[in-house]
């Protein structure tokens, strides 16, 4: 990828080395992490180097009478203009000058604008929220549902305890998993995959762990809008799937129904709340209806936050025989392996480039137990 601001936006920090040679050292890195615990190749599933990203947000920069788009400056000294974003997917590409020209030839639409924030699709769905520092009113909504059309996009205004959605509030993403096709539903505000190509690498690859089980339930934590726990549910007999996330819920819920797939109890708990759910240590109304003895759980999926499995969740993945391990931060992975191979052997593990440019890397680890 070229990009004229390389150097000086701070979202792109590896912009100076060749991408291969990023990526090797990125793998480089998390082979020395989990070298005490494996010693095999690691498979590594890279990212296309333009408009790979599908989520994206940008200061409005208010400088003689005109709004621009403004970034942070990689030394940290304030903000910058920025003329260009070669990593944002073709939707939101094509939208954006087009935005930014409907906004400089308004006032009602430029005054008190502090960001856009952008969330699209591969099937070029694009929804684009404004955020402003003021009241939006019917003159704003008027001007805002002409642009709304013009840019063929689903158009949100935030203010300060207001939110004016014009049409709707999600775009529809479609992903072709080993030949199937999976539709999902992408909420604005809610917590998606960034990069949709190397999603997809990600969820074939969890998708092939879970075909090595061979029976049983799949139990998922931090399962989100469902997007590994819809795919992989045609692998097992039940599942079960949580997530604090109350809009998450509604989401993995409403992508169960667009699937087809009827073998999915998704419940709003915390790894904690499961953990001790699970353990018959307390009782909740959220699991009404849902007869936890019923369940064989043969392999469990977890996707935690960067701050990685806290010491219950880990000692509940510790009882079940097969663990799919999707981190987002390879430090704490290395720390939670170390206690998981006390009691299981890890099988595979890779590596997914998601965020090209930079020192951030998704991994997953496949273990069994001993």
């Amino acid at each position: 990828m070229k990009c004229q601001h390389f150097g000086v936006c701070g979202s792109c920090i590896l912009y100076n080395i060749d991408y291969q040679e990023e990526l090797r050292e990125k793998k480089e890195h998390l082979t020395k992490l989990l070298a005490p615990f494996y010693s095999e190749e690691i498979d590594s599933y890279e990212s296309i180097q333009e408009n790979y990203r599908s989520r994206a947000e940008f200061r409005i920069w208010h400088d003689d009478n005109r709004c621009n788009y403004a970034m942070g400056r990689l030394d940290k000294k304030g903000a910058f203009i920025l003329q260009e974003c070669p990593k944002v997917t073709l939707p939101i590409a094509k939208r954006m000058e087009a935005l930014l020209e409907a906004i400089n030839s308004s006032k009602i639409l430029s005054f008190r604008l502090f960001g856009v924030e952008f969330l699209s699709t591969t099937q070029d769905e694009c929804l684009i929220v404004m955020l402003y520092h003021r009241k939006l009113d019917e003159v704003w909504e008027q001007e805002a549902r002409v642009l709304e059309k013009k840019l063929d996009a689903f158009i949100i205004g935030r203010a300060r305890k207001e939110r004016r959605v014009l049409s709707q509030d999600y775009v529809t993403q479609e992903l072709d998993i080993y030949g199937k096709r999976y539709i999902y539903r992408y909420y604005e505000g809610g917590f998606t995959q960034p990069n949709p190509f190397v999603n997809r690498k990600m969820i074939e690859w969890a998708k092939s762990c879970a075909s090595e089980v061979e029976s049983g339930d799949l139990l998922e934590a931090y399962c989100g809008l469902g997007n590994f726990t819809i795919p992989l549910s045609k692998n097992f007999e039940k599942v079960l799937a949580t997530e604090i996330s109350k809009s998450s819920i509604k989401s993995a819920k409403e992508n169960c129904i667009l699937n087809g797939v009827e073998n999915i109890n998704f419940v709003r708990l915390s790894a904690e709340e499961t953990t001790q759910a699970l353990r018959k240590q307390r009782s909740f109304n959220r699991l009404k209806g849902i007869n936890l003895d019923e369940y064989e759980f043969s392999c469990i999926l977890v996707d935690p936050p960067r701050a990685g499995l806290d010491g219950a969740s880990r000692e509940l993945v510790s009882t079940i025989d097969n663990i799919i391990y999707i981190s987002c931060n390879p430090n704490t992975l290395a720390r939670d392996i170390e206690k998981l191979t006390s009691t299981h052997r890890v099988k595979k593990v890779a590596l997914f480039d998601q965020f090209p440019h930079t020192n951030h890397m998704e991994s997953g680890v496949f273990l069994k137990r001993k």
